[in-house]
C-alpha cells in the first residue's frame, strides 16, 4: 500500500469547491445538472438523508456563478455555454434546530438580512418574510441584470423534527407556504430552482402554489443523480475496492460482492432499476477498509420511531410490501400511512413494478439496512440496547448452528422477562411475541419462514442450517404439550423426513399472566 497513494475520499464535505480543491473523489453527476439547466426551470428532488442532495446543490451553485476551473475534466465543461457568474441565493435548513416556536422565522430572516446586506435593501417596517423574499430577488436582479437561482436544502426539516408537535407543524406550514409562494410570483427575475428533501408532502399544501415544480424524485433519467452505481463504483472506487479487498483477505470480485450485498440495491425508478450504492456507507466503508453499518448509525429520524412505536407496524410485510405508485411520491405524517415514508427515507426501496395496475413491491435494499431496521426494533420491543443486540443475536447463531435449542429457548425466555409493556400501544399480546420472535429470526440470517404452509397445515416458524431442521409451534394460555401435539397431529414433520438432517421439534406457550414464554418441550429426531 505504501508506494500508492490512497485515494482522499470526500466523507462529510459537501462543498463541491472544497472536493475539488482538495484533491477528493468526485463522481461525476454534472451531466445530469446540464440536463436539468437547459431543459427546465424549478425542480424537486427527494432522496434519503445523507445521500448527496447537498453537495448536488453546491456543484449546481458553483455552475451558476462560473467557477469555470472547477468543472475542468469534467462532462459538463464541454457543454455550459454561458459561465457568466449569476446570483445564487442558497437557503440551507439543516442547521437549525426547530424545536421553539418562532425559530423557523429566525432562521428564514437571518438569511434574509444577509441578503439585504449585501446588496444595499432595507426591509420595511414588519413586512411578512415572503414579501421580504419575493423584493430581494427582483432587486438582486435589477442591480445585477441576471436573474437569480435559488436552492433550498432540506426544505422539509422544519416538518420533519416536529412530527410530534401539532402545533409548531401548523406554524411552519404557513411560513413554508408563504415563503415558497414568492417563487411564483417572482418568475420573471429567476433563472433557475430547486427544493430537495427526504419527503415529499402533498397534502402540507406547501406545494399547492409551486404547481410549476417538477418532481424529479422518480425521474428514470434521474435515478442516478445521487449516490453511485455500480458503474461510478467500478470507475471512481477501483482502486479503492482493490485495498478493501487486501485488507480483508478477499478477492477483488469477492469484495466488489460484500460491498453490494451491504451498501446497494436502491432503486429510485419504476422504469429505469440503476441499482444506487449508499454513497456515505460506501465511503466510510471503503476509508476505513470495513464493512459496517455506518448509514444507519447516524440516527434513525425521531418521527420514523414514533411511527414504529405507535403499533401500527405489520412487520411480517415489510420484506415484500405492495403500494400503489402514486402514493410513494405524496407522504402523510400519519402512523397508518408509514410506508411511503419509509420509502422515500432510504428503508425501503422499489424492487419491483407492475404498469398493468401502477403497483411497486417494495422491499429492503440491502443487509445494512435490513439488519440495522431489526436490531433498531428489537431494543425498542425487548429489555435489550442496541449495543447489547449483536452480541445477544450471535448467541442465539451459535445456539441454532449447534442444535442447543435448550439454551435457544432460555435465551428466548429472556427477551420476554424484563419488557415494560406500558413503553407500548399492544394490539395483541399474540401478535407482540409474533413480532419479537421475528425480528430475531431475522436477525439471525438463517433460513427463516414463518407460517410455513405444508399440505397439512402451516408451521408457526421453521428455522433451516446446514445441518439442522426446527420445527416450532406456539400457543397462547394453554400447554407446550398441546404444541407438541400439534406438530404430530398435523404431521409437519412430512416434508422433511428424507431430509437428512436432524429435525428438532418444540412446542412452546406464552402466558398472558406471566407476560412471557412459561415453558417448552423439546423433541429431537
Amino acid at each position: 500500500m505504501g508506494n500508492m497513494a490512497r485515494l482522499l475520499y470526500p466523507i462529510g464535505i459537501q462543498n463541491f469547491r472544497e472536493i475539488r480543491e482538495g484533491g477528493y473523489v468526485y463522481v461525476d453527476k454534472t451531466e445530469y445538472i446540464h440536463r436539468l439547466a437547459t431543459s427546465g426551470k424549478y425542480y424537486f428532488l427527494s432522496r434519503p438523508r445523507r445521500f448527496g442532495k447537498s453537495l448536488l446543490l453546491s456543484t449546481i451553485e458553483c455552475l451558476f456563478k462560473g467557477d469555470r476551473q472547477l468543472f475542468d475534466g469534467l462532462a459538463i465543461s464541454a457543454l455550459w455555454q454561458d459561465w457568466t457568474p449569476a446570483p445564487v441565493m442558497h437557503l440551507d435548513l439543516t442547521g437549525s434546530n426547530y424545536n421553539t416556536p418562532g425559530s423557523l422565522r429566525t432562521h428564514l430572516d437571518d438569511f434574509l438580512s444577509g441578503w439585504e446586506a449585501e446588496y444595499g435593501i432595507v426591509p420595511k417596517h414588519r413586512e411578512a418574510l415572503g414579501l421580504r423574499f419575493g423584493r430581494v430577488i427582483s432587486e438582486v436582479h435589477r442591480q445585477t441584470g441576471q436573474r437569480v437561482v435559488i436552492l433550498v436544502d432540506e426544505y422539509d426539516k422544519p416538518l420533519l423534527e416536529t412530527a410530534d408537535r401539532p402545533e409548531l407543524q401548523e406554524e411552519y406550514r404557513g411560513d413554508l407556504r408563504s415563503f415558497y409562494s414568492n417563487l411564483k410570483s417572482q418568475d420573471g427575475h429567476i433563472r433557475f430552482a430547486m427544493l430537495t428533501g427526504v419527503t415529499k408532502f402533498g397534502h402540507l399544501s406547501i406545494f399547492s402554489d409551486l404547481n410549476n415544480l417538477h418532481d424529479i424524485s422518480m425521474d428514470r433519467h434521474c435515478a442516478g443523480i445521487c449516490g453511485v452505481t455500480g458503474e461510478e463504483l467500478n470507475v471512481y472506487f477501483h482502486e479503492g475496492v482493490e485495498g478493501f479487498a487486501r485488507a480483508n483477505r478477499l478477492g477483488v470480485s469477492e469484495a466488489y460482492a460484500v460491498l453490494k450485498e451491504n451498501y446497494d440495491g436502491y432503486h429510485f425508478s419504476t422504469v429505469d432499476f440503476t441499482d444506487v450504492y449508499n454513497p456515505f456507507s460506501l465511503l466510510n466503508c471503503l476509508s476505513n477498509q470495513m464493512a459496517g453499518a455506518y448509514w444507519f448509525r447516524t440516527g434513525t429520524p425521531a418521527f420514523l420511531i414514533r411511527m414504529m412505536r405507535s403499533g401500527h407496524l405489520e412487520l411480517q410485510t415489510l420484506g415484500t410490501y405492495r403500494i400503489d405508485a402514486e402514493s410513494l411520491s405524496d407522504v402523510q405524517l400519519d402512523l397508518k400511512n408509514y410506508i411511503p415514508v419509509l420509502y422515500q427515507s432510504g428503508y425501503l426501496t422499489i424492487k419491483e413494478y407492475s404498469p398493468e395496475f401502477d403497483i411497486v413491491t417494495l422491499g429492503f435494499p440491502n443487509k445494512e439496512v435490513t439488519t440495522g431496521f431489526f436490531k433498531h426494533l428489537l431494543a425498542m420491543y425487548t429489555p435489550l440496547t442496541e449495543q447489547k443486540t449483536s452480541f445477544e443475536i450471535s448467541r442465539f447463531v451459535m445456539d441454532v448452528q449447534e442444535g442447543r435449542a435448550e439454551d435457544f429457548m432460555t435465551r428466548l425466555q429472556s427477551l420476554f422477562a424484563d419488557f415494560q409493556y406500558d413503553a407500548f400501544e399492544l394490539r395483541r399480546l399474540e401478535q407482540h411475541y409474533q413480532d419479537v420472535i421475528y425480528i430475531v429470526m431475522k436477525l439471525l440470517g438463517f433460513h427463516v419462514h414463518t407460517e410455513y404452509r405444508t399440505a397439512t397445515g402451516r408451521i408457526d416458524l421453521l428455522i433451516t442450517t446446514s445441518d439442522y431442521i426446527y420445527i416450532f409451534e406456539f400457543k397462547i394460555d394453554k400447554s407446550a404439550q398441546e404444541a407438541l401435539e400439534q406438530i404430530k397431529a398435523k404431521k409437519y414433520l412430512l416434508p422433511f423426513r428424507a431430509d437428512g438432517r436432524k429435525i428438532v421439534e418444540i412446542g412452546a406457550n406464552f402466558s398472558s399472566a406471566a407476560r412471557g414464554l412459561d415453558s417448552w418441550i423439546i423433541n429431537e429426531e
